[in-house]
C-alpha cells in the first residue's frame, strides 16, 4: 500500500498536467476515478495520446451538459478527499459543479483547479500552452541557444510546473483537511509554477548575478565546464564540472594543463575555454569518451537518446523504466522505504468502469441503470 492508500481522488477529465498529476497521485496508492466525456466513450479504438499518464485509474464517462450530469460528479465529490478540475475559469461553476457546489455536498473537499494563468488577472480567460508560460515568466528568454529562445519540450510549464504544483496543492490540502476538519479551495496556475521552478534565476538576475543574454551564464550553456558537446560520430556528452575539484579532473582528463588556462570563473574566457573544449571532444566518439570518464571523478554522462535510456545498466538496475501494459514505464517516484508506490493498472479507456465504480462509489444499481438510459453517464466495454 502506498502512502496515499486511503485517499480518494475525483480527476474531472483533461489534458497534460491534470492527468499526469492524477498518474502521481495513483502511483502513490491514492483511488483516482477519471471522469472522462461522454463524447469520448466509445469513440475510435485504440490508446489515448497521452495513455502512460492515464494509467492506474477507472473511468466514468460523464455528460456534464446532461442535467443529471452534475449531479453525479456532486455525489462523487460528497465521497472524495479531493477533486481536481482543468477548465478555464468559470466553467466548471456554469456545468454546475463548481467549488462551491462542491463544498456545500463535502465541507472536507480539497478542490484542485488547474489553469494557465490562474483564475484572476487579466490573461486568465486567454488561451495558452506551455511556452506561453514559459515566455510570460522569463524563463523561455533564458532558455536555449544565443540566437533564439528553444522550448524544453513542454516540462516546465505543464509537468514541473503544472501537474507536480497540482499534486503537490492535494497533498497539502488533505493533510490540512485532515487537521482542521474543513476542505478549501486551491488554484494552481502553470505560470505561478513555471516562476516558482525558475526562482533561483530570478534571483540571480536581480543581484546581478545572471546574464540577460542566453549563453552567458553558468548553467545555461556559456560556461565551458557546464553544457553538451558533439563528439567525432555525431554523439553528444553533458558536462557539469563546477566545482574546482571536478573541473581539474577534466581539464586534465582533455590533455590539457590547468595552469595555462585561465581562471575557472573568469567569464571573458568562457567563449574561447568552451571552443577549445569542443574541439577536443570532437576528437574521439562518444564510447571513446565514456570509457575514459567513466573510472574518474568529474561530473560526466553521455547523452542518450530515449531508446537508449531505456537500457542504460545504472536506469536499468534501478528499475527506473518498469515494463506495464506493453511498454516501458517511468516507475512511481520517489520511492518510500515503507509504503512503496506502485503503477495500479492501465490506462482505461473512456467510460470502462462506469458501471462499477458507480457501484463502488454509492450508487445503486437502479440508479446507475436509469443514468445510462438517460444518457447522463455512459459505458464501454474493455478492449
Amino acid at each position: 500500500m502506498g502512502p496515499l492508500d486511503g485517499v480518494r481522488v475525483v480527476e474531472v477529465g483533461s489534458i497534460g498536467p491534470g492527468p499526469w498529476c492524477a498518474m502521481m497521485l495513483s502511483d502513490m496508492g491514492a483511488e483516482v476515478l477519471r471522469l472522462d466525456r461522454a463524447d469520448q466513450v466509445g469513440g475510435p479504438a485504440g490508446r489515448p495520446i497521452d495513455f502512460v499518464n492515464r494509467r492506474g485509474r477507472r473511468s466514468v464517462g460523464v455528460d456534464l451538459k446532461h442535467p443529471e450530469g452534475a449531479e453525479v460528479v456532486l455525489r462523487l465529490a460528497e465521497k472524495a478527499d479531493a477533486l481536481i478540475e482543468g477548465f478555464r475559469p468559470g466553467v466548471a461553476e456554469r456545468l454546475g459543479i463548481g467549488p462551491k457546489e462542491c463544498l456545500e455536498r463535502n465541507p472536507r473537499l480539497v478542490y484542485g483547479r488547474m489553469t494557465g494563468w490562474g483564475q484572476d488577472g487579466p490573461l486568465a480567460q486567454v488561451p495558452g500552452h506551455d511556452i506561453n508560460y514559459l515566455a510570460l515568466t522569463g524563463l523561455l528568454h533564458a532558455i536555449g541557444p544565443a540566437e533564439r529562445p528553444m522550448p524544453p519540450l513542454n516540462l516546465v510549464g505543464d509537468f514541473g510546473g503544472g501537474g507536480l504544483l497540482l499534486a503537490f496543492g492535494v497533498v497539502c490540502g488533505v493533510l490540512e483537511a485532515a487537521r482542521s476538519g474543513q476542505g478549501q479551495v486551491f488554484d494552481s496556475a502553470m505560470l505561478d509554477g513555471a516562476a516558482l521552478l525558475g526562482s533561483m534565476v530570478h534571483g540571480l538576475r536581480q543581484t546581478g548575478s545572471w546574464h540577460d543574454r542566453r549563453e552567458s551564464n553558468r548553467h545555461d550553456g556559456g560556461a565551458p565546464f557546464y553544457g553538451a558537446y558533439e563528439t567525432s560520430d555525431g554523439r553528444w556528452v553533458a558536462i557539469a564540472a563546477n566545482e574546482p575539484r571536478f573541473y581539474r579532473v577534466l581539464v586534465e582528463a582533455l590533455g590539457l594543463d590547468l595552469a595555462e588556462l585561465p581562471p575557472q570563473l573568469d567569464q571573458e574566457s568562457w567563449p574561447a575555454v568552451r571552443a577549445q573544449f569542443a574541439e577536443i571532444f570532437r576528437t574521439r566518439t562518444r564510447e571513446e569518451w565514456v570509457k575514459l570518464m567513466a573510472p574518474l571523478d568529474t561530473c560526466f554522462s553521455p547523452v542518450l537518446t530515449l531508446d537508449e535510456a531505456r537500457e542504460h545498466e545504472h536506469n536499468v538496475a534501478r528499475e527506473v523504466f518498469v515494463p506495464h501494459d506493453g511498454v516501458l514505464q517511468a516507475a512511481p517516484a520517489p520511492r518510500f522505504e515503507r509504503t512503496p508506490g506502485r503503477i495500479q493498472g492501465p490506462a482505461p479507456l473512456p467510460g470502462e468502469h462506469t458501471s462499477a465504480a458507480l457501484a463502488d462509489w454509492g450508487f445503486a444499481d437502479d440508479e446507475i441503470g436509469a443514468l445510462l438510459k438517460n444518457g447522463a453517464v455512459s459505458e464501454s466495454a474493455a478492449e
